[in-house]
């Protein structure tokens, strides 16, 4: 095992935040003004992040010009609420951001960001966060206590080549997402040319008839989410105080921070058998569709699980009444009502949708043999992300065992590694 110096994190880079930026600033577009979750969805890895706050060209350039803006190599990490999120700017992304909800590391000596980012993510780096934390409603990362943290520092180029490594398993999970997303580009598409437009094999010859959701074609209905589905329950919690629902387990239990509209191989947090058996948890078979209904801005996310699994009470799993649709057709009316549930939800602290509203929320239902040809054409790609996307899972797994190993010098690179 490599022995290397240790150093505080202080001496390696400036640690510092935002300047504050008042609710009077923001505007309806212009530069992207990040907070906590916009972060947090750049570090899990989302292409596309949901950004809500703008700042005037005006604005962003003043700030820029005074007290400078996150450069690319510069790396920004959640300090507030969900903690320990970390990402690296990249060329030509350009943002600023909200004060005390992110902590910024900058002007880098002798310290690849690359090479701390991942550090962060180790167990040795998690370990030092947590010396870092205060609070206890609301937990916290100090600029203070962040710039304490110590660090075993191999040279600059070996840190690099440990980065280099790394990140070469995050560009092909990069590269798999991107694809993921034009292939689901291509089925939804394909969903709203058929089911929203109307234009499927043979429409034609199809009349239009009136219908409580306006003009739909003859032989089609309108139903209740209610009445084309066999199953639409919420998930529980497992009491945490008795450990032995909880110690071990082997059960996924997924929370809606964890749904991402895709394929669900693992959770973070696992109930054993007992605990699913004897708690408010449900088991939910492979194929289930869970849906967030709390949470902004999660109402509405999706996921199918791939094995038994069970989920938080903040979720719905639901399940195709297949002599009428298909799962695969659910999700993606599930998916074209998002904007609606989102409509419903309601809630001062935290968004929410009830499970009689979803149920009640009325559908169009073509028929059952539309429904098996939309199934044909677009099974194909579903089955081409479901592939990829178990992919991404391997990938991060070996990623994230190598990681602690490279990090701690126990695995060493030579200059061919890089």
């Amino acid at each position: 095992m490599a022995e290397w110096p240790v150093r505080r994190i202080s001496e390696l880079c400036e640690i510092t935040s935002s300047k504050r930026i008042f609710a009077a600033d923001y505007v309806s577009q212009g530069v992207p003004f990040y907070r906590g979750r916009e972060i947090t969805e750049k570090y899990k890895g989302n292409l596309d992040v949901s950004t809500e706050l703008f700042i005037t060209e005006d604005k962003f350039s003043e700030i820029e010009r005074k007290f400078g803006a996150p450069k690319p190599g510069d790396l920004l990490l959640t300090s507030v609420g969900t903690l320990g999120s970390a990402y690296v700017v990249k060329r030509g992304e350009r943002f600023y951001f909200k004060d005390g909800n992110l902590t910024w590391f900058r002007h880098f000596k002798g310290l690849d960001s690359r090479f701390l980012y991942y550090w962060l993510l180790s167990p040795l780096g998690r370990g030092e966060l947590k010396k870092c934390t205060i609070g206890v409603a609301q937990p916290a990362l100090t600029i203070v206590l962040l710039k304490g943290m110590a660090i075993a520092l191999p040279p600059l180029p070996t840190q690099r080549r440990i980065a280099g490594v790394l990140s070469a398993y995050d560009d092909l999970i990069e590269n798999s997402q991107r694809r993921i997303r034009l292939l689901e580009a291509m089925a939804r598409a394909l969903y709203r040319e058929w089911f929203v437009e109307f234009r499927f094999p043979g429409h034609e010859k199809i009349a239009r008839v009136a219908s409580a959701l306006g003009e739909i074609p003859n032989g089609w209905e309108v139903k209740p989410l209610s009445a084309v589905c066999v199953r639409m329950e919420s998930g529980g919690t497992p009491k945490r105080q008795v450990a032995e629902y909880w110690m071990d387990g082997d059960i996924d239990w997924f929370k809606t921070g964890e749904l991402w509209d895709g394929f669900l191989f693992e959770s973070v947090e696992k109930i054993t058998a007992r605990g699913q058996r004897e708690s408010n948890a449900r088991l939910f078979e492979p194929g289930t569709i869970l849906m967030a209904i709390y949470g902004s801005p999660t109402v509405g996310r999706l996921g199918f699980v791939t094995r038994p699994s069970s989920c938080n009470q903040a979720a719905l799993g639901i399940v195709a009444d297949t002599q009428q649709i298909s799962q695969t057709f659910l999700y993606f009316v599930l998916l074209s009502l998002r904007d609606h549930f989102n409509g419903l939800a309601q809630g001062a602290a935290q968004q929410n949708i009830s499970k009689e509203k979803v149920a009640n929320t009325v559908t169009i239902v073509p028929p059952r043999t539309l429904v098996e040809v939309f199934d044909r054409v677009a099974q194909p790609t579903f089955s081409q992300i479901q592939t990829l996307q178990r992919q991404i899972h391997n990938l991060r797994e070996t990623r994230d065992l190598l990681l602690p190993r490279l990090l701690s010098g126990q695995v060493t690179l030579t200059d061919s590694a890089a």
